[in-house]
């Protein structure tokens, strides 16, 4: 394994008492001097707090003990980050590493190192357990989780007042307390974002709330299971169908229109991740935050999003990337990253930190949902299409018109298909 052969060499090195051999194995300047070429997505939302200055703070004081290594960080939005490494990967030119969105497609064509053949033991073995199984294929980590989220049912505390009513805990409770909002005017009582932009994160959250999912079983998909067309028979019925969901269709609902009209105070509910806090605050919402209803009480499991470091094998520089990787998942280095930009940690170290933490205090109810959350399914190389295929079609499903059975019916065959073609 490459940290195995960092640590030999460093070890033998040691104890032959040559300089040379360090050099010659590229560890320290002088002709094997290396670049690291690191591909990342942007977290920010402005200059003012692009990723690019994080990796500029972070990469300097690497270099700075590190005089043979170089790395240029390359930052993109995340409209673009996928397709740029997709790019570099098709022409012969991979990057080093990539922090990206997915890693299965990479995995599966044997482009990745492993994480076990580059970060150390201590590193591999602090990645937050559910994370770090997140990014395995057929068993084998080759996804390091870099950023985090986990979801909670948002509510306007002001509109609530207003309205006479408390936090729901229940299905029932939920749409009692729409139709509350309703009465008080309320534009959105539960804003449904089953757009295109990101559909695949609430339909994933009701699913759950329903007993369902989009993988009950280990090894394969259950989209059409009999939860998960009850979930959205009553999603349609009982929400849609009653006015409870505002004026726009969930299906042409994003993501990004519902935590702005959150932001407006013209939203009763809805499921947000932790940057829906500053951006509430900075407009004055009083908000509180509570686990996403279910049937018969808040629900036993909360929805995960992971975005992922890859480590690439084509430039063969396996030491380097791991050294450099394990500065940054170091305690301090996660945590500067996940308070810049309300994120979760990744590594449980960071986590029991921001646990404890007066100054994260906000950010702990995302923390305790953590352990018992549920991802996508990263690390099928199928997920790539059926996700495109629930973000185009699921809104279908509640409509007036909308037959829930067959848009999950649909998904189930193109998940099969998938599944098919990629071999697994």
């Amino acid at each position: 394994m490459q940290r195995a052969r960092r640590s030999a060499t460093i070890a033998a090195a040691s104890a032959l008492g040559m300089s040379a051999v360090l050099a010659g194995c590229g560890l320290t300047g002088g002709s094997d001097d290396v670049t690291l070429r690191l591909v990342a997505a942007d977290y920010g939302d402005s200059a003012a707090n692009s990723s690019k200055k994080y990796w500029d703070r972070l990469v300097e004081a690497y270099e700075k003990d590190h005089p043979g290594v170089t790395v240029d960080v390359s930052v993109y939005s995340w409209n673009d980050v996928d397709a740029k490494v997709k790019a570099m990967v098709d022409a012969g030119d991979a990057p080093d590493m990539a922090q990206i969105g997915a890693y299965a497609d990479y995995a599966d064509a044997d482009l990745l190192y492993s994480v076990g053949d580059v970060v150390s033991i201590p590193v591999e073995a602090d990645f937050v357990p559910r994370l770090a199984d997140a990014g395995k294929v057929s068993g084998v980590q080759y996804g390091m989780p870099f950023a985090s989220s986990t979801r909670l049912l948002f509510y306007n505390k002001t509109l609530f007042a207003q309205a006479g009513i408390t936090a729901p805990t229940t299905w029932a409770e939920l749409a009692d307390d729409a139709k509350a909002l309703r009465a008080k005017g309320v534009k959105y009582p539960y804003a449904l974002p089953l757009g295109p932009e990101e559909a695949q994160a609430e339909t994933l959250q009701w699913l759950l709330s329903g007993g369902g999912g989009y993988t009950q079983t280990v090894s394969s998909y259950s989209l059409d299971s009999a939860e998960n067309v009850a979930t959205l028979e009553w999603l349609k019925d009982d929400m849609v169908g009653k006015g409870l969901t505002g004026p726009v269709a969930p299906g042409k609902l994003n993501r990004a229109a519902a935590f702005a009209a959150f932001t407006a105070g013209d939203v009763g509910m809805l499921n947000g991740h932790p940057s829906l806090m500053k951006a509430a605050q900075s407009k004055g919402v009083k908000f509180g935050m509570v686990p996403m209803p279910g049937l018969d009480g808040p629900t036993k499991s909360s929805m995960a999003v992971a975005d992922w470091m890859t480590a690439f094998k084509q430039n063969g520089h396996g030491d380097q990337i791991g050294d450099f990787l394990d500065f940054v998942y170091s305690e301090k280095n996660v945590l500067a990253f996940s308070r810049e930009y309300d994120l979760l940690p990744v590594t449980t170290s960071a986590s029991l930190v921001m646990e404890a933490a007066p100054q994260d205090a906000d950010l702990k109810p995302f923390l305790e949902e953590l352990p018992l959350s549920e991802s996508y399914p990263v690390g099928r190389t199928s997920w790539a299409k059926v996700s495109a295929q629930i973000k185009k079609r699921i809104g279908a499903a509640v409509t007036a018109n909308g037959h829930p059975a067959d848009v999950l019916g649909g998904l189930e065959t193109t998940a099969v298909t998938a599944e098919t073609a990629a071999g697994e």
